[in-house]
């Protein structure tokens, strides 16, 4: 598991409407800006925009009280294994942008450096006599040969969008997944992106 090139956005814009089911009139674009450039300070000497919303982000999961952390924004590649990428496809609100794709390039990939340090080495040494056996004489039985013996723990990258929400689910229902290489490493990441605590309910 690898995640890398992660972009973050529309945090304190997102904090500032956290406030709007409590205005009473819209706020113009000039007040707008005001408010997303003091959402950690203290308003009048009470309590932050950020501290408000960090409330409303550590309410139970369902409740609705957290649909602010929709508009924070998460965009990474993320490398994973056949095996987890299908319970990953299980969320709604994370997309894919791209992904690599063995049904045009297995042909030519690097099998070993694709294959986690689970997969056996007799498993990936057959692979790569299925892929030569390809390239030497490149049939539709010797590609269904090829394609259909890839082992779960050949890992693929994609880019990927979400946001704060979406990720907090995954965070309380995979935090201490069995399948600890992939899911448990991607916790760990989701623990050093800003304000995690917003999706953690962890105080770092």
């Amino acid at each position: 598991m690898e995640v890398k090139n992660v972009s973050v956005c529309g945090m304190e814009e997102s904090l500032v409407g956290s406030s709007y089911p409590m205005l009473s009139t819209d706020l113009d674009e000039d007040q707008f800006n005001e408010e997303v450039c003091n959402v950690y300070d203290n308003e009048e000497g009470g309590i932050s925009r950020y501290s408000k919303g960090l409330k409303l982000a550590q309410t139970k999961i369902g409740s609705g009280h957290s649909q602010w952390l929709c508009g924070v924004i998460v965009q990474f590649d993320l490398t994973f294994s056949l095996k987890a990428w299908p319970e990953l496809q299980r969320y709604h609100f994370i997309d894919f942008v791209s992904s690599q794709s063995t049904m045009h390039k297995l042909k030519v990939m690097d099998i070993q450096s694709n294959c986690n340090e689970f997969v056996n080495a007799g498993i990936i040494s057959i692979l790569k006599s299925f892929q030569e056996e390809y390239a030497k004489n490149p049939t539709e039985e010797n590609f269904f040969k090829l394609i259909y013996n890839i082992p779960s723990g050949f890992q693929l990258t994609a880019r990927m969008t979400t946001n704060y929400q979406q990720l907090k689910t995954i965070y309380a229902q995979r935090k201490n997944h069995r399948l600890k290489p992939d899911w448990g490493e991607f916790c760990k990441w989701i623990e050093t992106l800003p304000n995690s605590e917003l999706i953690t309910n962890i105080n770092n």
